[in-house]
């Protein structure tokens, strides 16, 4: 897909590996604070490929990035997590991350989740605008989550309707069976 900027977004392929694992690596590496070894972004990429998305320009030069995985959470809802998302520096603020983000979050629609999960870093104000924007809420600070020190907000998009409740552990249905059912003019 090919936006009106000229930029390509496009889905990771194992067959483009050689190509695109090395800018995919400098990008994040420029931009996210968390050091990552090779067999991080192939833990990521050998399974979940097809959940990570790339921006390219004209030139196929990497802009941006953004990779996930979906599978279940301990046992319970399909959880999409969107691992790692950057941009190259002066390519911000042209929607590019949303482009991504959005393009991950509308495959794991696709396949079933019940839920998003992410974290970011509490100092790091424009990714929580964007994920905010996208209908994220912040479920939990987590306290010097990062190897720099920094905390973290995790964030959660509830994709679907009961996914919320039942993460509290509450159903609208809980306990209606033992009710009686009352006349119209109750």
């Amino acid at each position: 897909m090919t936006d009106r900027e000229g930029l390509q977004y496009v889905q990771y392929h194992s067959s483009k590996e050689s190509t695109y694992l090395a800018a995919i690596r400098q990008l994040i590496s420029n931009d996210l604070s968390e050091p990552y070894s090779i067999y991080v972004y192939r833990y990521f990429l050998y399974q979940w490929g097809d959940l990570c998305f790339l921006a390219l320009d004209e030139h196929d030069n990497m802009l941006g990035v953004v990779i996930s995985k979906l599978e279940p959470h301990r046992g319970g809802p399909m959880r999409g997590y969107i691992a790692m998302l950057a941009v190259k520096k002066e390519h911000r603020g042209k929607g590019i991350a949303t482009k991504l983000v959005r393009m991950a979050i509308d495959v794991m629609i696709e396949r079933d989740a019940d839920e998003i999960a992410l974290e970011t870093e509490v100092t790091n104000t424009a990714a929580m605008k964007l994920y905010e924007r996208l209908g994220f809420l912040r479920s939990k600070r987590l306290h010097r989550y990062y190897l720099n020190g920094n905390s973290a907000f995790r964030f959660v998009l509830f994709v679907k309707e009961n996914a919320f409740t039942s993460r509290l552990g509450y159903d609208e249905n809980d306990g209606d069976e033992d009710q009686p059912e009352l006349p119209p003019s109750a």
